[in-house]
């Protein structure tokens, strides 16, 4: 009798699950746009200390991605600490206990755990969390889109224009929506398009009043990175192409086999991505160096070590935010976010003295406008219709493993 009062209640307790759900997703869809904010606070402080430090002279686009994501593997450092010591406490705690010895249930503790298996029926669809093998595998691809949209930003100014790497470099936007709607982890919506278009817009206008300032007077700088080579803006121009797409391709491809931060360990993901960053990418750093693209030469002065260190110490917690942030949301919430830092950066160069024309303020001002309506549309997932489907997008089934071939 006991046990049939107990089904309703579960049952009950199951039906009323998806309100709760709701909540939870939208607490967590909330969260992960202040920790996005978090990243575009963290991202324009970089870009000042980049900015600064290619200013200076030292322009190693390579050596400053190779030792920005090689600071990963100092995430490392936890995990094996907690293996360490977590064999030695089950050593310890092993020796005082029976291997066969379970205790009894009581019948109170038979109805309890009755109904909580009941309760728990609908959460065997959910994928089990990624094994330490599974996230380095996952890691090891990432590792590689990551570096090479990163490798290749950076590169794209050495051969073109920064006005033409910041436009061509935002048209992320409409490669992660359009990858996006391929893998079933964004709905395509007339909001959605919109919002990519007119923040595309906003990074064009921001971008070409900055072309057109005249050039300060005096002698240029001394550089001793490549900028010995000659302009070649289509090689720069496809640079930065290639890094918007390799950026949609790594931020759609952790949506799609992660789905929730709940799934795997961040620090371990991102131990990996450090770790397979310093043992695969040194090769690239040594053909450039023969070839004479990018010669090999430690910092020279006291500013640039200092803005190096900075400079890391940015990408190790900025990165780790950001990937959480878009597991929270979506990968093109995230990749139209990440335009606030050209609202936050003009809002820097004034605090600094340094003040924007009305091109720019208006570019600004149509970023966070394109913003604010994606967060408003995507907060209304379950609601969102299609344009091609004609209805709310369901996505694909998760599955339980990370394979990629």
């Amino acid at each position: 009798m006991d046990t049939e009062t107990a089904l309703p209640r579960a049952s009950s307790r199951s039906k009323s699950r998806p309100r709760s759900s709701y909540i939870t997703d939208r607490r967590d869809y909330l969260v992960g746009i202040l920790l996005l904010l978090v990243v575009v606070l963290l991202w324009t402080t970089s870009n000042f200390v980049t900015q600064d430090l290619f200013e200076d002279g030292y322009e190693k686009p390579f050596l400053v991605t190779y030792l920005n994501t090689s600071a990963f593997s100092l995430y490392l450092l936890p995990y094996l600490f907690r293996r360490y010591y977590g064999r030695n406490d089950q050593k310890v705690g092993g020796r005082g206990r029976h291997e066969g010895y379970e205790p009894l249930l009581t019948d109170v503790d038979a109805a309890g755990t009755l109904g909580a298996t009941v309760t728990d029926i609908p959460d065997k669809s959910v994928s089990k969390p990624l094994t330490t093998r599974e996230t380095a595998h996952l890691a090891a691809v990432f590792c590689l889109l990551w570096f090479i949209a990163n490798w290749t930003v950076n590169a794209s100014l050495d051969y073109t224009s920064v006005a033409s790497a910041t436009i061509l470099s935002s048209m992320s936007g409409f490669f992660t929506l359009g990858i996006g709607r391929i893998f079933r982890v964004e709905s395509l919506t007339i909001v959605k398009i919109g919002a990519v278009i007119t923040s595309f817009v906003g990074v064009v206008l921001v971008s070409l009043s900055d072309s057109s300032q005249s050039e300060p007077a005096g002698p240029p700088a001394p550089t001793t990175g490549t900028s010995h080579l000659p302009s070649m803006p289509i090689v720069g121009d496809a640079l930065a192409l290639f890094s918007a797409l390799f950026y949609a391709l790594y931020v759609t491809l952790l949506k799609v086999r992660i789905r929730s931060e709940d799934r795997i360990d961040m620090q371990v993901f991102f131990g990996f991505v450090g770790l397979f960053n310093i043992l695969a990418c040194w090769p690239i750093g040594v053909l450039l160096h023969l070839t004479g693209v990018e010669p090999f030469q430690l910092p020279y002065s006291r500013k640039a070590v200092m803005a190096l260190l900075v400079n890391m110490t940015i990408t190790l917690s900025s990165d780790y935010i950001y990937v959480i942030a878009m597991l929270k949301t979506t990968p093109l919430v995230v990749t139209v976010g990440l335009s606030l830092t050209m609202p936050l950066a003009v809002l820097g160069d004034f605090l600094l003295g340094r003040p924007a024309k009305a091109q720019v303020m208006l570019g600004a001002a149509v970023v966070i406008f394109s913003f604010l309506a994606l967060g408003f549309e995507d907060s209304r997932n379950a609601e969102e219709r299609d344009l091609i489907a004609g209805s709310p997008l369901e996505p694909e089934p998760e599955r339980s493993d990370v394979r990629l071939d």
